[in-house]
Order: C-alpha cells, then sequence, then structure tokens
C-alpha cells in the first residue's frame, strides 16, 4: 500500500513538472480548434423521417400555420383547434404530387420536407355547412433563413399535407406542444 502510495506522488510530481505556463508544454503553440455551430437545441436533429401515431380517433383541425426565422435554425409551426394529430415528417424526392388528385406541384427550394398529418382536416366536417377551421393561404413564402415556401398539397380523407421547400437538406427535429396543441417543426440553418 505506502508503495502505491509513493508510486501516485512521483507520478504526480512528474506531471506538474513537464508543464510550461497555463500547463503547456515550454515551446509549445496552440492552435485553434474548429467548430461548427450546432444550437443546443437542435442537438438531437436529423434528416432521418420522424414518425409520430397519436393514438387519437378524433380529426385534428388545423387552424394556423407559421413559419420564422431564428437564431441558427428557422421554425415551422402546425396549429389545432382540438388535439394533435399523428404525423410523418420526412424529406421526398420530386415531383411532388396533390394528394386525391396526383396533379403535379411545384415547390420553390433544393429539397422537400413533406408533413402527412393524419387524422386531421382544415375543415370541420361534423358541422353542417363544413367550414374552414385554417383560412390563411394555401402557398406563402415566410420570411425565413432556408425556407423558400410553404405549400399544402393535399387534405384527403383524413390526411391533410404540406411541403416545406428548403434551401437543402438540413436536419430536424419536431416537437409537440399543448394549450394550444401545435406540432412543431425546427430545421437547423447553420
Amino acid at each position: 500500500m505506502a508503495a502505491r502510495v509513493l508510486l501516485i506522488t512521483v507520478a504526480v510530481a512528474l506531471l506538474a513538472g513537464c508543464g510550461g505556463k497555463g500547463g503547456e508544454a515550454p515551446g509549445a503553440t496552440t492552435a485553434p480548434v474548429p467548430t461548427t455551430t450546432v444550437v443546443p437545441a437542435l442537438a438531437d436533429a436529423s434528416t432521418d423521417p420522424a414518425v409520430w401515431d397519436s393514438g387519437v380517433t378524433a380529426t385534428a383541425l388545423l387552424t394556423a400555420v407559421r413559419a420564422a426565422r431564428h437564431d441558427g435554425y428557422d421554425r415551422i409551426v402546425f396549429e389545432f383547434r382540438n388535439t394533435l394529430p399523428g404525423y410523418s415528417v420526412s424529406y421526398v424526392e420530386r415531383p411532388i404530387v396533390a394528394d386525391g388528385s396526383g396533379d403535379e406541384v411545384t415547390v420553390a427550394g433544393a429539397a422537400v420536407l413533406q408533413v402527412r398529418l393524419e387524422p386531421a382536416l382544415d375543415a370541420d366536417l361534423s358541422q353542417e355547412s363544413a367550414p374552414a377551421t385554417y383560412t390563411g393561404p394555401t402557398r406563402f413564402s415566410p420570411d425565413a433563413a432556408i425556407v423558400a415556401e410553404l405549400v399544402r398539397t393535399g387534405g384527403f380523407e383524413a390526411v391533410l399535407t404540406w411541403v416545406a421547400g428548403l434551401d437543402g437538406k438540413h436536419p430536424f427535429r419536431v416537437t409537440r406542444l399543448q394549450s394550444p396543441p401545435r406540432l412543431v417543426l425546427d430545421v437547423q440553418s447553420t
């Protein structure tokens, strides 16, 4: 045991003697370490598909779609009146086609991120006149860093589909929020 303590003491003394000012060896230079900016909130972002089954039978009613630029990411928000639908968010290849009709839909940007919401609609079919619950634009270009355009590509048989045209394929993260129910997509821009 005494030999072990002596050995540790000698090792510590030798290591302490090797360092120069600030723990560097005499004459050593420190090269800058390259860094990559990662927004802490997006550390878990990925380009892999994100899928979630809400397990609800009620149809989620879309009320708002918005997007905005933030430091290091663009945020896309889908807001609902009553509940959150299940979702599938993934990058898709062109051509982009409208649900139901199969018509080709043009989308600005180099990459397309598809958001498929189910069960979800943007009109309340439980009311006689089936009033629209989302009355905003179905195609718009937000003030964002990498989101070039958001386009509604379908609302068919309780499946609501939107696509985001991006300047390239970026990691993203999906978050579910309540009060009011919101699906939030943060797409990393740096």
